[in-house]
């Protein structure tokens, strides 16, 4: 599954993804930090590739990390690269891992 469309809303501070299956995603910016996927943000390599959960876009935000969106590249077709106003930019956001992470998807791509 892949999203038909990629927006990020810094005023709303979520990430909003249409996904090819009619459904709509809004993932808090704040979560999705706290959710990084890469071995800094997971203590080390070993605690990467797990499953992501929208219980995880719950956690706080670790003091000295920003939850401030400069930019977010495409990697591929496969996923998103964010880059955070914390010069965090190492996490890889895998289309699969951005659906699991979302809190079910709002059918037909209703806000």
């Amino acid at each position: 599954m892949r999203p038909s469309r990629v927006a990020a809303s810094r005023s709303r501070g979520v990430l909003i993804l249409d996904w090819d299956d009619g459904t709509r995603s809004e993932i808090p910016l704040r979560g999705l930090r706290v959710a990084c996927p890469c071995a800094e943000c997971r203590g080390g390599h070993a605690a990467m590739g797990g499953p992501g959960s929208p219980d995880m876009l719950e956690r706080p935000l670790p003091a000295g990390w920003s939850a401030e969106l400069q930019s977010v590249e495409a990697v591929g077709n496969y996923a998103l690269q964010p880059v955070w106003s914390d010069g965090h930019s190492y996490g890889i956001y895998s289309w699969e891992y951005l659906r699991e992470l979302s809190p079910g998807g709002l059918p037909g791509g209703a806000a």
